[in-house]
């Protein structure tokens, strides 16, 4: 058989080709991009002759994910190469917008701005052995040679069979792969599988500025958003001690939560990131002499073995001595404005609920069918509402129904959640792991070295699941899309239970304008790389 994808030149031809088509998540590009590398596939004799084997799936969005299933006779093993095909905005590309999804010209005509780049950027750039542009290193590459991987499979190059799958959304909401779980279950009882691992091919990532490391990864960090919706007391600002402005109550949140290192996690030499906002702003619509008096914040929090539910409990922690400091830093302001005006001030109680705890009073006092009656009527008015605006809006019309209770903080959260997975305790994995860093050397003068995590999220995280159902229903009680528009296949995660390994290009500045891969690795030494550790697992 003829090789389309072997070697670097049409490797680099192939990448060229993925990333010209511009599959920022949620575009028609994405769409058209599944489609794209589907009838690539459909091409192949292989498929031909085994459509069954070759699959289009819808995710309920309209938006597809491909799947591509090459046996070796009646052999059960099988690996799975999992990948993502989205990529994030070009918006960060200023005036160079238009060549972001052209990394030849984009290459190019970096080396007549030289003047904007910094010096690291345009080392590389001068070695003329990288290659700039969006989805170059996240993650088309690896996306490149895990179809280089499929051709070998269907010249009979590995003892066993290989699975790839591909899906869009990874960036955003990771339905792509949460509607891919199902049909993995599905592929491997149709025809009696036992899937060996699942290898994610995603860029390697620098655990600081200019590391030069190289990494192999046996799993993928974990990640909570989670959100504080904050309700206040309304006044006109010519009255402030009548009221309490929400953004007080945000702010303090804010101080107490923003790089509060107790939050993080520690195994060997790898550390979750403290955590950081992703947005705080008050609610108000429009300019008015009227104190904001709702707010709104959402923070990522990054785990390894920490459970849900203690994470939960620290949430919690944080919002009561928010409510405690306001209540104190109320008094003094109104003790210390006293000297001018003789008033008697509000004896505040910042309450604090989970979402689950302030459903249970909305629907007590309102009763269970009006309460869905409100929240049915939000959704189908949604519009084009993201699911974090949209799980505000749900909090805060529950809110106006126990206006009573204000000022209060209410604990939610937020999709995406992407549990923590990890392969470190799995025999095979770590054998394996072992053996591509010693062949790596011996064959490159390159040493990988080995982590627990991959650190930037992966997709990694839904093939396997280790929380216990009491852990997750913190998380999922209070997260107000969840069962409706938000969903997680716990029990098939739970039944995949695959095995899981990074293994992917070395790329820098991921989500920058400056992103770019370094090609002689990536099509040089990866594919024999991702070769020999297929070989071994399958071995």
């Amino acid at each position: 058989m003829e090789h389309q994808w072997n070697s670097k030149e049409q490797l680099l031809e192939l990448l060229i080709s993925l990333v010209e088509r511009a599959s920022i998540t949620g575009s028609q590009e994405e769409v058209a991009l599944s489609e794209y590398i589907y009838y690539l596939l459909k091409g192949k004799k292989y498929f031909q002759q085994n459509r069954e084997y070759l699959g289009l799936h819808p995710v309920h969005d309209g938006r597809s994910f491909v799947t591509a299933l090459v046996r070796q006779g009646d052999h059960k093993e099988t690996i799975v190469l999992l990948s993502h095909f989205d990529v994030v905005d070009v918006k960060d590309y200023g005036d160079l917008k238009n060549l972001a999804f052209q990394p030849i010209q984009l290459t190019n005509e970096l080396k007549n701005r030289k003047s904007q780049l910094s010096k690291e950027v345009l080392k590389d750039l001068e070695s003329d052995e990288w290659l700039f542009g969006r989805g170059t290193m996240d993650m088309k590459a690896g996306l490149s040679v895990q179809l280089s991987m499929l051709e070998k499979a269907i010249s009979g190059e590995f003892q066993g069979n290989i699975l790839l799958v591909t899906v869009p959304d990874e960036e955003v909401n990771s339905a792509g792969m949460l509607s891919a779980v199902a049909i993995l279950e599905d592929i491997r009882k149709k025809y009696d599988l036992t899937y060996k691992a699942c290898i994610n091919s995603e860029p390697m990532f620098a655990k600081y500025p200019y590391d030069e490391n190289q990494y192999i990864y046996s799993g993928s960090i974990g990640k909570m958003l989670a959100s504080f919706y904050c309700s206040g007391i309304e006044t006109h600002v010519g009255e402030p001690f009548s009221g309490l402005n929400a953004t007080t109550l945000i702010s303090e949140i804010n101080r107490n939560m923003e790089l509060n290192d107790s939050f993080c996690e520690q195994i060997g030499n790898e550390v979750t990131p403290p955590p950081t906002g992703l947005m705080m702003r008050d609610l108000k619509q429009e300019y008015s002499v009227q104190i904001p008096h709702t707010s709104v914040s959402m923070y990522n929090i990054l785990m390894f073995n920490q459970a849900i539910n203690d994470i939960h409990e620290k949430l919690l922690s944080v919002a009561k001595i928010a409510a405690i400091n306001v209540e104190e830093f109320y008094k003094e302001r109104a003790t210390n404005y006293q000297q001018f005006v003789a008033f008697t001030p509000l004896d505040l109680n910042v309450n604090v609920f989970t979402y689950e705890e302030l459903l249970e009073k909305a629907v007590a006092k309102s009763g269970e069918s009006e309460v869905r009656r409100r929240l049915n009527y939000l959704a189908a008015n949604r519009g084009a509402q993201g699911d974090r605006d949209f799980s505000t809006r749900m909090v805060s019309e529950l809110a106006g129904l126990c206006k009573e209770y204000s000022p209060m903080i209410v604990l939610f959260y937020s999709p995406p959640f992407y549990p923590a997975v990890s392969s470190s305790n799995d025999r095979l994995i770590q054998k394996t792991i072992q053996k591509v860093i010693s062949y790596t050397q011996d064959q490159y003068g390159i040493t990988l070295n080995h982590q627990h995590y991959f650190p930037g999220l992966s997709d990694l995280s839904f093939v396997q699941l280790n929380e216990s159902k009491e852990s997750i229903a913190k998380l999922t009680t209070s997260m107000p899309l969840y069962g409706k528009h938000f969903h997680l296949p716990f029990q098939e995660m739970k039944s995949l239970n695959i095995p899981a390994l990074n293994i992917g290009p070395v790329g820098r500045d991921p989500h920058k304008w400056t992103e770019r891969l370094h090609i002689p690795y990536a099509f040089d030494t990866l594919p024999s790389i991702l070769e020999y550790a297929i070989k071994s697992l399958l071995r």
